[in-house]
């Protein structure tokens, strides 16, 4: 995104029953269905052809997102029961859950006076930035540099015998160097240029629904800061770190960054309810989702690129459970804090996990208001 911003819209409402006088599949109704419809459309194109598939998808979003604004233009907003964001700038980045400058007792920074007001700082940044406007460039502190050159060089050693072929490719296109930490206005440059993705800064962990409601819209939230030098190997929550490492190589692929758009769109017709397990849904398969490689399986999920343990403890130890992605049944509980995790969930591929997640999808932006 670039440019001045545009006025902003006011969000419109969803009524739990009727639209006025149209019925289309920009609206849903209260209830779902167990499964998806046998009717669900063949891929298009040739296979392999990043391009031609990419186009299908693309446009069906794009359609997606034009009949919602339509159709929230004409609803009555008596007894509305939730606000669908229009666009990015309808959606709040600024409800953060668990972590921001104020840290918890048992976060590794929380003693760190100097720390916590640099987090403060940076946070602030978020906080006043708006959708289009440049991402402020950071002159990181040496113990910041220090600590993202220490992982970024464990992490290498493992990336060529763990990390999946997609990550390995867009890591040599990015040419990540422990001396020089990324700034997010030149990731957010590449991102626009391979898949349309945007980098919008967010002072912390954001608010489920908000955060997966940005993907709807190709904008990903990104934490600015870095986790604390006293463990450069380890971060209670999101940073930078993370951020780079983890996620942004992985939505420089076509039909990885359509997979993800496709939970994002979910999100945006989902209750609190479903928002839970499309959470879900998005844990195991952005954050710790790892895909098939010949007889082998590797890792796509940015809480496995981003952590050695969890690295060779998801793909090399094998102690956990594989099992493959059905995001229509009940997901496992998120494991935080208590270690690795129990279960990972495993793609035979990026095209057929955008397809998959793609049909799942369009059980919330089909759904329509009965009259």
């Amino acid at each position: 995104m670039s440019g001045a911003r545009p006025a902003a819209r006011s969000a419109g409402r969803v009524e739990a029953g009727r639209l006025a006088g149209r019925r289309s599949p920009g609206c849903f109704a209260a209830r779902r269905s167990a499964r998806p419809s046998a009717s669900a459309r063949a891929r298009r194109g040739s296979k392999g052809d990043v391009a031609t598939h990419a186009a299908a998808p693309v446009e069906r979003e794009q359609e997606v997102v034009e009949t919602l604004r339509e159709d929230l233009a004409a609803a009555d907003p008596v007894d509305s029961t939730w606000t669908i964001p229009r666009s990015i700038h309808d959606i709040d980045n600024g409800k953060i859950l668990g972590f921001d400058a104020d840290l918890s007792e048992d976060h590794p920074g929380y003693h760190d006076a100097d720390y916590k007001e640099r987090r403060k700082w940076i946070a602030d940044l978020a906080r006043d930035l708006k959708v289009g406007e440049r991402i402020p460039r950071l002159e990181y502190l040496p113990e910041e540099r220090e600590t993202w050159a220490k992982a970024l060089k464990e992490l290498q050693v493992l990336f060529p015998t763990h990390a999946c072929r997609e990550f390995l490719e867009a890591v040599d296109r990015l040419d990540f160097r422990p001396d020089v930490v990324p700034q997010l206005q030149d990731v957010h440059e590449i991102l626009q240029e391979t898949t349309g993705f945007a980098i919008r800064p967010v002072a912390g962990l954001l608010h489920p629904r908000d955060f997966l409601n940005g993907l709807a819209f190709k904008t990903f939230h990104s934490t600015q800061y870095m986790r604390h030098f006293s463990q450069p190997n380890y971060t209670p929550e999101p940073d930078l770190i993370h951020e780079i490492i983890g996620h942004i190589p992985m939505l420089t692929n076509q039909y990885y960054a359509d997979m993800v758009q496709q939970i994002g769109l979910a999100s945006l017709y989902a209750t609190d309810k479903e928002i839970w397990h499309l959470t879900k849904v998005y844990w195991y398969t952005v954050e710790f989702g790892l895909v098939k490689e010949g007889e082998e399986v590797k890792a796509f999920g940015a809480g496995v690129l981003s952590s050695y343990g969890e690295l060779d403890h998801a793909v090399k130890s094998g102690r956990p459970d594989l099992a493959p992605l059905d995001p229509w049944a009940k997901q496992p509980k998120m494991s935080y804090k208590d270690g690795f995790q129990k279960k990972y969930f495993v793609l035979n591929s990026f095209e057929e996990g955008a397809e998959l997640l793609r049909t799942y999808s369009r059980e919330y932006t089909d759904r329509e208001f009965k009259q």
